[in-house]
């Protein structure tokens, strides 16, 4: 990789995604007892059951800071850094909001009152958004997706598998020391609304589609694909397994309001091809996706 080379830009994006998952949390989600997921909502469940001087942004610096320096060698020092900084915003914005500035956020929320399903909704929307920008720019704002790129495998998981165990485990015990479990329901529905956020942040809403076409034609259909397209298109020399016959692979990129158009193009051409197209999160580069 070489040097690590740190973006004032980026920086910027992180304070304001930290800032924004504060507001989600202590605006929403902290004031009718909900909780957040990972070492966020590890934490908001702590800072009830402890004494009032250990709060929220105690404990996200207390569990998660260890967490990213233990992952440092794994992750890399640029992500540690990215991430302690989200961490330590988080934290202040959190401070902030509870005890500097002078919004009520004790009982109900200032927003949604005591509406369990608005604040779940709304919190998680928008501590999903904050979640999602510190991934995009580089860091995270939760020690438990650290830990589970480190442990997952070791344990035979996947790291989304790993991630939903402790949120399931973290819930259950939410439910078992405060004696009620409409609060950790209502969570997990919290939680999928950040999850969903999180995705649409980090990936976006209209995701790249990737299409393979399998031709025994391939100079008809990358003509009409490409001057219908004006993009890039890829061939590889492929050959079929019980046919035993010389087959050309195509590989481009199109968006989800063209592949209509790709199967009727494909077929005036070749009607015998095989076509599959597939999701892509991110793509770089030209020459692959029409500007």
């Amino acid at each position: 990789m070489g040097k690590n080379r740190f973006s004032v830009v980026n920086f910027f994006i992180l304070t304001v995604a930290g800032l924004v998952n504060a507001f989600g949390v202590t605006c929403f989600l902290a004031p009718v007892g909900l909780y957040d997921s990972g070492i966020s909502g590890t934490s908001m469940l702590l800072g009830v059951l402890t004494p009032e001087r250990f709060s929220l942004s105690f404990f996200l610096l207390v569990l998660n800071i260890p967490l990213f320096l233990f992952g440092c060698k794994k992750q890399g020092l640029e992500f540690t850094i990215y991430s302690v900084y989200s961490v330590l915003i988080y934290s202040l914005g959190a401070w902030l909001i509870t005890d500097v500035l002078p919004v009520s956020v004790n009982g109900a929320s200032p927003f949604a009152g005591k509406d369990l399903l608005l604040c779940a909704v709304f919190g998680g929307l928008i501590s999903g958004i904050g979640s999602g920008l510190v991934i995009r720019f580089g860091g995270a704002i939760d020690g438990i997706e650290v830990m589970s790129v480190i442990f997952a495998k070791r344990l035979g998981l996947t790291v989304g598998s790993f991630v939903m165990i402790y949120n399931v485990l973290l819930y259950l015990a939410a439910g078992i020391l405060r004696q009620s479990w409409t609060l950790p329901l209502y969570s997990i529905l919290a939680y999928c609304a950040a999850l969903k956020t999180v995705d649409f942040i980090v990936e976006g809403l209209d995701k790249g589609k990737s299409a393979m076409i399998v031709t025994t034609k391939p100079t008809g259909v990358c003509q009409a694909l490409s001057e219908e397209f004006g993009s890039g298109i890829t061939m590889i020399s492929a050959k079929g397994y019980y046919s035993d016959s010389q087959k050309t692979l195509l590989y481009f990129v199109i968006n989800r309001f063209q592949i209509g158009k790709v199967r009727r193009l494909v077929y005036e051409n070749d009607p015998e091809a095989f076509i599959t197209i597939s999701e892509v999160s991110d793509v770089f580069g030209s020459g692959q996706k029409q500007s």
